[in-house]
């Protein structure tokens, strides 16, 4: 065994990692396994309908401890973001009955957007940083900018804007009822004639 480990150092070295990895890879196998703690399920089914913003609105730090405080009995009618739809997914789920949204924790009659007013923006970053669900656009001393589509109307942002250019505005409706065809201008639609085989009277 010696005479086999002066001869071929490299492999014996290479053997012995592997063995290593191999016997706590089993003990860690065994540790997961044996003390593994089970999840709620139901708390996992909770936190997929919830819509994962984590803007607190809640009275919570994100979405998966406030799914935490439903199972164990707490108001399905905390979560703006998740609105109508989400209160009767949850109230399918849990069969309890379908509540309004509580206005204590966001109820708005319209929906809001942030918009930046990008001529005062100092690109200073705490709004991206402040923002749950990265619907600002911009970076270190360049102007910032709401995606519409991603924002989620929580307002995080306003607050830590240090020279105050961020508006909460109602978000454009978009639908049959707001959709308009936009008619082509009859101006453009005049054309100087070049030749014509009109009469010179009818051609004038």
């Amino acid at each position: 065994m010696a005479e086999f480990i002066t001869q071929y150092p490299l492999l014996t070295a290479l053997l012995a990692l592997v063995s290593l990895g191999a016997v706590f890879g089993a003990i860690l196998g065994f540790a997961s396994e044996r003390f593994k703690t089970e999840g709620n399920p139901i708390v996992e089914q909770i936190n997929e309908i919830l819509p994962q913003t984590q803007c607190g609105q809640c009275g919570h730090p994100g979405c998966r401890p406030y799914a935490e405080a439903i199972a164990n009995g707490e108001a399905i009618n905390k979560c703006p973001p998740g609105g109508e739809a989400g209160i009767q997914a949850l109230a399918d789920l849990l069969d309890v009955e379908v509540i309004p949204l509580d206005e204590e924790h966001g109820e708005q009659s319209v929906k809001k957007v942030a918009f930046i007013r990008e001529a005062e923006c100092i690109g200073c970053t705490k709004c991206l940083v402040a923002c749950p669900v990265d619907a600002i656009l911009g970076a270190a001393k360049q102007m910032h900018t709401i995606i519409a589509s991603e924002c989620t109307g929580c307002d995080l942002c306003v607050e830590p804007c240090p020279v105050d250019c961020i508006d909460m505005i109602p978000a454009q409706q978009e639908g049959l009822q707001t959709w308009h065809w936009q008619l082509p201008d009859p101006v453009s639609l005049e054309v100087d004639i070049i030749a014509t085989d009109a009469p010179r009277e009818e051609a004038a």
